[in-house]
């Protein structure tokens, strides 16, 4: 396509613009679409680049905001946990977590009692309730230390955070919108009832695009694309710091661990990617560039030292493999400890009687990001003038439609449709991809999947991620899109950054 065709389709107006490309961004951009809107989104770097990409990978209620008397958002959180199970169960599956009684802690009747309500205000349909546990009765205790006799059993769900955005972002161009990874909002104003935004790339190139409306979807960076815009609403941004460790496999078993900290906090250590554990997060006041961040020592340090005190095992930072952080945009309540800052969401929307309208979204958990998407539009469509009802809630996402919802029973039917194909490759591709893994494998054959690149990654994956997911570089392929990071040697990281580069350059060459 010739530069100045590009540009032209830039140029014809969209309905919203949604600038960000995080959770909260692709899911508003899917439900607008799915409504008939004419959509565009655009993000300046890759999909779940930041905080959408360094979550504790949990669809849950949030067990401690209760504690925080946060019931609606629990109720909320704990509703969605069942929704989207059934829209994306290759993605999202469920947990059981263990969470011992810790003497001198929270005591064992208000644990109780919070676990009576986590299993009951949300409409649990799914999942299976709490249950007591003790050690010599139930093995989910054994891979802990002595001292810990006692606890609980409860439901959450897992989900893989990078490519639950994907999924959404998919689903949204399908509808008809416009996802434009790699532009930069650079300027935006009013011109007289549509904004005219001026995007950037990174090679220099400029484009505009009008829009009868603006989301505002930048997570850490919405306070900056509200001062682009030409608006200071003040300061409404809290910026907290999560990091997670990944450690060599600490137990045996499914469980997942709730571990209490004697500052109030709790630390999640969840078996993950086969042979590895993952622990965290942390909760620190964060005030500079979301861009460059990394778990700091002191935080690898209290990680490693909350699951010593637990596990049988000894963790020290000498066993750290990979470690990640994100920043967590929420809105300011005006706590003075991050751990107690609401993961709720609040909405900004400016609305001049003469201009067009801008949705700036603060807050807001992977969770209810559907049921958030749902609220933005409820605050918007009016405004627009536009009639179109709710339709997300009962949805699968794209690979997400195998017959009951039942995903073990797919899976186990792909392995044997496919039978010339390694187990564990059709089971990691069924878990990435769900119903659309035969777009990778075709008809099973393994010519098909062209030459390995490493472990069980094929060329036939890494072009179906970059003509279909937006991946343009080893990171996101690796860590975002995948996993396959942690798998991979570094000569095989290599291969794959350098056929990534390859076919980089075939496309300019062809553009």
């Amino acid at each position: 396509m010739a530069e100045n065709d590009v540009v032209a389709e830039f140029d014809r107006p969209v309905d919203l613009l949604v600038v960000g490309g995080g959770i909260n961004g692709v899911g508003i951009a899917r439900d607008a679409a799915g409504r008939g809107l004419s959509v565009m989104l655009v993000e300046r770097d890759d999909l779940a680049c930041a905080t959408s990409s360094a979550s504790s990978k949990l669809i849950h209620g949030g067990l401690r905001y209760l504690e925080q008397y946060a019931f609606r958002l629990v109720r909320e959180s704990l509703a969605e946990r069942e929704v989207l199970l059934a829209a994306a169960g290759h993605l999202i599956w469920p947990l059981r977590f263990v969470l011992p009684l810790h003497s001198g802690l929270r005591p064992a009747w208000m644990i109780r009692t919070g676990l009576f309500f986590y299993d009951h205000i949300g409409g649990r349909r799914r999942l299976p309730g709490t249950r007591a546990v003790r050690r010599g009765r139930d093995a989910a205790l054994e891979p802990l230390a002595p001292a810990y006799v006692r606890g609980f059993e409860y439901s959450d769900c897992w989900a893989d955070d990078a490519r639950l955005v994907v999924a959404n972002a998919l689903d949204a161009r399908e509808r008809g919108a416009r996802v434009e990874v790699g532009w930069a909002l650079t300027e935006a104003r009013r011109d007289g009832r549509e904004w005219r935004a001026v995007l950037s790339a990174a090679d220099g190139r400029r484009r505009t695009v009008r829009a009868r409306a603006m989301v505002n979807a930048a997570g850490p960076w919405v306070e900056q694309v509200l001062r682009g815009a030409g608006l200071d609403r003040g300061q409404q941004l809290r910026l907290v710091k999560g990091s997670h460790v990944v450690v060599p496999r600490l137990y045996d078993g499914a469980q997942c661990y709730t571990l209490q900290n004697a500052d109030g906090r709790v630390v999640f250590m969840i078996p993950y990617e086969g042979r590895f554990t993952l622990i965290g997060t942390t909760d620190v006041p964060f005030s500079g560039d979301p861009r460059h961040i990394a778990a700091s020592e002191a935080e690898v340090d209290y990680l490693c030292a909350t699951a010593s005190e637990y596990s049988r095992r000894r963790v020290t930072p000498r066993d750290v493999v990979w470690s990640y952080a994100g920043v967590r945009p929420l809105h300011d309540d005006g706590q003075q400890n991050a751990s107690t800052v609401t993961r709720d969401y609040a909405f900004d929307l400016d609305t001049p009687a003469d201009g067009a309208p801008l949705l700036s979204v603060f807050g807001g958990k992977l969770t209810t990001y559907r049921k958030l998407a749902e609220h933005a539009l409820a605050e918007l469509l009016p405004v627009l003038g536009v009639r179109a009802g709710a339709w997300t809630r009962g949805a699968t996402l794209p690979g997400g439609d195998f017959p009951q919802g039942d995903f073990d029973r797919f899976a186990e039917e792909q392995r044997l449709r496919f039978p010339a194909l390694s187990g564990a490759l059709v089971q990691r591709l069924c878990r990435a991809y769900g119903t659309r893994l035969e777009r990778i494998v075709g008809d099973g054959d393994p010519r098909r999947l062209g030459e390995c690149v490493g472990g069980d990654l094929y060329e036939a994956e890494l072009a179906y991620l970059v003509e279909q997911e937006w991946t343009r570089g080893a990171e996101a392929a690796l860590w975002r899109r995948s996993k396959l990071g942690l798998h991979l040697a570094p000569d095989a990281q290599a291969r794959v950054a350098a056929w990534l580069d390859a076919q980089r350059e075939r496309t300019r060459a062809s553009a």
